[in-house]
């Protein structure tokens, strides 16, 4: 049977230095969203410097937003009985959501817009491709650590995870569907799309980062259904898909209701 191999390996180290594959991945998402966006907002008439100035506010605020929505959804690992409450900083541990980090890093973003005097949603209209490309690029991060994968599976596609990283009750079984995969391709696809949507309708005023959450989320709602890491549930649900299926609909009446202005 074909499958998808996992790395042995996803931590050097370089004298006392561990370099991390994620860390490595993260820092590299950055840079690309980054060289996108600048991109996107010089050819907009912005100045060049504006989004090294506001991403100077917008990554910070992200990673934390990243660990804080982490912790809020999964509270027990580090707050209850037992446990230590100290592992809440430990972020070099892992356990970091997209969801906070969109949200920190928007308002990081919004902080930095608002001392340069640019208009959060003109911002938020070039970051959108870059965005999804960045995403693209950090879930590999999620192969090297061998987590965040999908249900069991035999698909010619399937991903062979070591015994040491698969779920309690299923050590014997290899391969399972890899969701960082399906998210990946799926947010190259978000970032085409953006740009097509841009050109065909002349989106602007947030539009083409409404978009962008509108494609996102879609997706993220299905790949989501088919994890099987522990994670919080309401209702029977995975807590993240109820988050996506929220963010898709913000998204839709955001895209509705600007329609008219949009036209103007």
């Amino acid at each position: 049977m074909t499958a998808i191999p996992s790395p042995s390996q996803a931590v050097w180290h370089l004298g006392p230095v561990p370099i991390r594959a994620y860390a490595v991945l993260m820092l590299l998402a950055v840079l690309v969203g980054m060289w996108v966006t600048r991109r996107r907002w010089v050819a907009r008439g912005g100045e060049r410097g504006a989004v090294g100035d506001i991403a100077a506010w917008a990554v910070p605020f992200g990673l934390v937003g990243a660990r804080l929505y982490h912790v809020a959804t999964d509270w027990r690992q580090y707050f209850g009985p037992g446990m230590d409450p100290l592992r809440a900083l430990a972020i070099w541990e892992g356990g970091i959501s997209i969801w906070g980090a969109v949200a920190g890093g928007a308002v990081g973003a919004w902080l930095a817009c608002r001392r340069r005097g640019i208009a959060l949603r003109d911002f938020a209209d070039a970051v959108a491709p870059g965005l999804a490309l960045g995403q693209a690029i950090a879930r590999w991060g999620n192969w090297f650590n061998q987590e965040l994968y999908g249900r069991p599976t035999t698909v010619p596609w399937a991903l062979e995870i070591d015994p040491a990283h698969r779920p309690a009750g299923m050590e014997a079984v290899a391969t399972y569907h890899p969701a960082f995969l399906y998210e990946s391709l799926w947010n190259l696809g978000v970032a085409g799309v953006v740009v097509w949507g841009e050109r065909r309708f002349r989106l602007g005023r947030g539009r083409a980062f409404a978009l962008y959450a509108a494609c996102y989320t879609a997706g993220r709602a299905w790949i989501e259904w088919l994890r099987i890491d522990p994670a919080p549930h309401l209702l029977g649900v995975r807590f993240n898909v109820w988050t996506a299926l929220l963010g898709f609909g913000a998204a839709v009446v955001y895209l509705v209701v600007t329609r008219k202005a949009a036209r103007e």
